[in-house]
């Protein structure tokens, strides 16, 4: 059977394909709600491909699939593959230099922010990261927003004789001269700490403000400079909430249908699934269906007591980002279980949202699908 008729053959379920050369060695791993269709979609209308999936698919010989009960269990099985197996074309998982870190000193003076793939432990600054993109796209987001501010200095210490160049293009204040200039600085160095810690968004107001007025005097070259420095700080902040998300720890239970009376349950804590199983789901017996999992969950979240670490790392940020849009998606069914609700004096709030949570599949939610 050739290449073309096994894409033919395969299910319309979800699942991972593994695409592999003439040497039997996978060069590529993806995911999809319907294998087939997507599969397929490598392989005709191929003239309207980018040029990196037209050699991707020049030197597919071979193809295999795994099979899963749901989407969401796709993309994890996906990303725990991509990072075994390192496929020459998932560049996104397979280098670690793709995973940037954002440096920024806490020392008094010239504090220059760095990008860099590893950052050392230190007292002295605060870290940021890591993002999911290569360094040039995280170095320019912040170039974006040092732009709009004029803190884009080209010296490398304050107190020189001169100005820097990008004073005299209207991008540095003149911080590197000293004096009040290097004091306003610094004031907006800690706002930029402050708006990635997500303790002060008064520089994102500001932007916001200074976008409006440009336009509204028909400046459109400044609002421009401010639409997209707001853009930057967008991209910024959703890798931060998505951190932010993973370090909290939280403890999840996630279901998807995979028929009109069958579910499948998850259950993770922070980014690794500790437990998936399938569910009939009956209105007749629904009762006794909650309790099962209510059973589950008090095991598995309370049993659990794996050491997390409070920094998330590169080997957990894909998985993190998985499940973090996954919640995002307005079609996902999840609910966040609190500590206090593993107390078993404490479990009418509990069985309350459990009930509302977990029931049989109604006639709007199965056309929205």
């Amino acid at each position: 059977m050739d290449i073309k008729e096994k894409v033919q053959s395969l299910p319309l379920t979800p699942g991972v394909y593994l695409m592999k050369d003439a040497h039997g060695s996978i060069i590529y791993i993806g995911k999809s709600k319907s294998l087939r269709k997507r599969v397929q979609s490598y392989f005709y209308n191929s003239q309207s491909h980018a040029p990196k999936i037209k050699r991707l698919v020049h030197h597919v010989k071979d193809l295999e699939i795994i099979q899963t009960d749901t989407e969401f269990e796709a993309f994890l099985l996906e990303c725990s593959l991509i990072h075994k197996y390192k496929p020459m074309y998932n560049r996104k998982m397979k280098n670690p230099m793709a995973y940037s870190y954002i440096m920024v000193p806490n020392s008094d003076g010239l504090r220059r922010v760095e990008i860099t793939h590893s950052p050392a432990p230190a007292k002295d600054r605060v870290v940021f990261g890591p993002y999911t993109a290569n360094r040039s796209t995280v170095d320019k987001a912040v170039q974006r927003i040092q732009e709009c501010f004029k803190i884009a200095c080209s010296h490398t210490a304050a107190g020189a004789a001169t100005p820097c160049l990008n004073h005299s293009l209207g991008l540095c204040l003149g911080m590197c001269l000293g004096g009040e200039s290097l004091h306003k600085y610094n004031e907006l160095m800690n706002q930029f700490i402050g708006l990635l810690e997500g303790s002060d968004t008064s520089l994102y107001e500001e932007m916001e403000q200074q976008m409006t007025a440009a336009s509204e005097r028909f400046d459109f070259e400044t609002a421009a400079k401010f639409r997209d420095g707001i853009k930057s700080v967008n991209f910024l902040l959703h890798k931060e909430k998505v951190i932010g998300f993973v370090e909290e720890n939280r403890n999840i239970a996630i279901y998807e249908f995979m028929n009109d009376d069958t579910i499948k349950l998850f259950l993770i804590k922070r980014s690794t699934v500790l437990f998936s199983g399938k569910f009939h789901v009956d209105s007749s017996d629904i009762t006794q269906m909650q309790e099962e999992v209510k059973a589950l969950i008090s095991a598995y979240f309370i049993l659990d007591q794996t050491a997390y670490t409070a920094e998330v790392g590169r080997d957990e940020i894909d998985e993190a980002q998985i499940i973090y849009s996954y919640l995002q998606n307005n079609a996902s069914h999840y609910l966040m279980i609190p500590d206090e609700w593993l107390d078993l004096e404490k479990q009418v709030e509990f069985n309350q949202e459990l009930a509302s949570w977990l029931r049989p599949r109604d006639q709007d939610e199965e056309e929205h699908e």
